[in-house]
């Protein structure tokens, strides 16, 4: 998922505007907008997402949430067409031990995605967080690691093989610096660890699409140009990469004009773009006692609309999809993560949509 304490708390010295600051004193408003104000003059049809966007639409799932929530669950199987396991499907949750998978969480959303007609993106095969403790402690020489590092892949691609048709390979490997960041997978296999990585998940799944995944590219010129060369390279070397995930866990003081080189910049790359954690944070410097307001409200469909206008400009065949993290507010990571209140997606705590939901639906006019 994500380095959460450098992805939203980024070094972007973008200071609130005046309308964010006040909201310590403004009065709570109702997230929730007129469905009658979204949808004007297409008669009984209710416009949803998965039904009226040009692309797949998706969300990160809390298995948890989707097996105790009905609300959560009708919401998903309502708006979306694509679904991300949120935690799920990392390497600690289905590989606790060395010779132990756990597949119950990930084979429920996968189920639960198969019985309502909906695609399924893997997160995430390497990453450096997420790790059981028998592969922090690990011990062993450099063709261990290198078994290790194929097994696992090899097994999770092979089990959910026909099932999940994209993987995130390999995620967040570039450091803020722009450098390869050094994570144990660096020091113990060196930076060919990604190469191999899409070789072996290749190998275990060849109809699978293959995506590197990473955050910062819409607040780092430094970042995404490293991300950029990294992709490139391994297209170049005939690396069966097939996408890029940008992350896009963001902000609604980021500008317009860098939201969309995030974008046309990742297309340009000729690789699937996948936007694949999108969420924009509207409380990002932790004001205290802050509230909602039908401003912020609408500043955050104003960002939303620009992140799916760029996103819609690009050739069709680059499209996979847009894919917020997780369904509503209050199932975020940012207000717990943070400690602050934030309502960062489309979809209020009364899984109501919010005038965000119009921004999406905007940007495809």
């Amino acid at each position: 998922m994500i380095a959460r304490l450098k992805k939203i708390g980024f070094t972007s010295k973008l200071i609130l505007s005046m309308s964010l600051l006040s909201i310590s004193c403004a009065k709570s408003e109702n997230t929730s907008i007129d469905p009658g104000l979204v949808w004007p003059n297409h008669g009984t049809e209710e416009i949803t997402l998965q039904k009226n966007m040009p692309f797949p639409m998706g969300a990160a799932l809390n298995v948890n949430l989707l097996k105790s929530n009905a609300n959560y669950r009708n919401l998903v199987i309502k708006e979306f067409n694509s679904v991300t396991a949120e935690n799920a499907m990392k390497f600690a949750a289905v590989h606790p031990a060395k010779d132990t998978y756990n597949w119950s969480d990930a084979d429920y959303l996968v189920d639960f995605a198969i019985a309502n007609g909906k695609r399924v993106h893997g997160h995430t095969l390497n990453w450096y967080q997420s790790l059981p403790d028998w592969v922090n402690n690990f011990q062993g020489s450099t063709a261990d690691w290198e078994n290790l590092l194929k097994t696992h892949i090899q097994t999770v691609l092979g089990h959910f093989k026909g099932k999940v048709v994209s993987w995130d390979v390999v995620n967040e490997a570039i450091d803020e610096n722009g450098t390869l960041r050094n994570t144990i997978w660096l020091q113990k296999l060196g930076p060919d660890y990604i190469g191999r990585a899409f070789q072996y998940a290749h190998e275990a799944d060849p109809s699978a699409l293959l995506f590197y995944n990473d955050y910062g590219h819409e607040y780092s010129v430094t970042k995404r140009t490293a991300i950029l060369k990294l992709v490139s390279d391994l297209k170049s070397k005939g690396i069966p990469i097939d996408g890029i995930g940008l992350q896009m866990h963001t902000r609604v003081t980021q500008s317009d004009a860098n939201l969309a080189s995030a974008i046309t910049t990742a297309a340009a790359t000729g690789l699937k773009v996948h936007i694949s954690e999108l969420d924009i944070s509207l409380n990002p410097d932790n004001v205290p006692g802050a509230s909602y307001t039908v401003a912020l409200g609408e500043q955050q469909a104003a960002k939303y609309k620009v992140i799916v206008k760029a996103y819609n400009s690009i050739p069709k065949n680059q499209q996979y999809g847009i894919t917020q993290w997780n369904v509503t507010d209050t199932d975020s990571w940012i207000p717990s993560f943070y400690k602050r209140a934030d309502w960062p997606l489309p979809f209020d705590a009364q899984y109501q949509r919010k005038a965000a939901y119009q921004g999406i639906l905007d940007g495809i006019k």
